[in-house]
């Protein structure tokens, strides 16, 4: 397959991200997006200005573009699955098609031998009430789609938690309750797979959190080296199994013995792998390019230990401290504007590799 131009869907800064990487690699970028000057319209060749289900606007960027890939997996299936008609289109549509639905997710990875927390879906009240009594009154109610950094969710921590309403509160629509896991920390790990069916993972990364959104990732993670392994293998499991090609996501909890259950699969370039720009010779934005023009993977060895820090609403106004620091790569992403929640950026300190 010869590709000179790529299309991407989704103007944010993970867009903006891969159009630097194409760039490097010599190929041109077009983005679909509906608000103009967005972060990776900023830096790409072109945009197309529109909805991500435009069938007019789809039809311009199969004809521009040699090759299709999104940077968020809330694209509609059925654009993609149009635009694969006509244009290859990575990561596959049916990678979409498993994310969008945490209930399709959860049933996916079982079937692919990776555990996931406990887990009941959810159409009515009654079917919540019975799920929480079979929890023993305690568990995480989400919506099956959409929703992303904690958004759309309820915890019930005990039966003292009065479900009542819960249901309406979210929307009325198909939730998913999961069972609460005793875990000690969040991992996820970033791995390629290419057009020949090679993988290539990057090193689990220990994930924190603050208000539902990823504050910092450091790597390597405080966890066993048959712990990494269980990753690798439960990522390239997974990438077979839906004949992937591209960079996927994939957090994981880290239970007391070092076994993991998987939480969330992201079909695409992952904030959690921001670190492998720095401290990484093929960082996960170029790997992803490689993987979807049919270029080998690069080797995804990292050079040095990382800390990666998101500079999240005020957090921008910290960024004289950062860039005064030594051994740290500050790196922002055209948003004018900081309101909380927003992600502005993000900092990545190297230390020297622990022999």
């Amino acid at each position: 397959m010869t590709v000179t131009t790529i299309g991407i869907i989704g103007g944010g800064q993970l867009g903006r991200m891969l159009a630097i990487a194409a760039s490097r690699l010599n190929f041109r970028t077009v983005v679909l997006e509906p608000q103009a000057d967005c972060p990776a319209a900023q830096l790409a060749n072109s945009q197309i200005t529109a909805s991500y289900s435009d069938p007019v606007a789809l039809a311009e960027l199969a004809a521009a573009c040699d090759v299709v890939t999104y940077e968020f997996e809330n694209v509609p299936v059925e654009a993609a699955e149009m635009l694969a008609r006509n244009i290859p289109v990575y990561p596959p549509p049916k990678a979409l098609e498993v994310a969008q639905d945490r209930l399709a997710e959860k049933r996916f990875l079982n079937s692919c031998g990776i555990p996931t927390a406990r887990f009941h879906a959810i159409d009515n009240q009654r079917d919540l009430e019975a799920a929480l009594a079979d929890f023993g009154g305690s568990g995480v109610l989400k919506t099956r789609r959409l929703g992303y950094d904690g958004k759309g969710q309820r915890v019930f921590h005990s039966p003292d938690d009065n479900p009542a309403g819960a249901f309406e509160a979210l929307g009325g629509v198909p939730l998913i309750l999961e069972s609460f896991v005793p875990f000690e920390r969040e991992i996820s790990i970033i791995a390629a797979r290419g057009m020949d069916g090679t993988v290539a993972c990057y090193d689990p990364a220990e994930n924190v959190h603050r208000g539902g959104i990823l504050d910092t990732s450091t790597v390597p993670a405080r966890i066993i080296p048959e712990t990494a392994d269980a990753a690798r293998e439960a990522a390239t499991r997974l990438l077979d199994a839906l004949a992937y090609v591209g960079i996927v996501g994939i957090e994981f909890f880290v239970l007391p013995d070092g076994s993991l259950v998987a939480n969330e699969i992201a079909p695409r370039v992952h904030n959690s792998g921001h670190w492998t720009e720095a401290a990484c010779v093929i960082s996960q934005f170029e790997q992803h390019i490689r993987a979807i023009t049919s270029l080998p993977l690069g080797d995804p060895a990292r050079h040095s230990d990382c800390v990666m820090t998101n500079l999240i609403g005020d957090d921008i106004l910290r960024l004289p401290d950062w860039l005064a620091r030594r051994n740290t790569l500050v790196h922002l992403y055209g948003k004018t504007e900081s309101r909380p929640g927003r992600k502005m950026g993000h900092v990545t300190e190297l230390t020297s590799k622990a022999r």
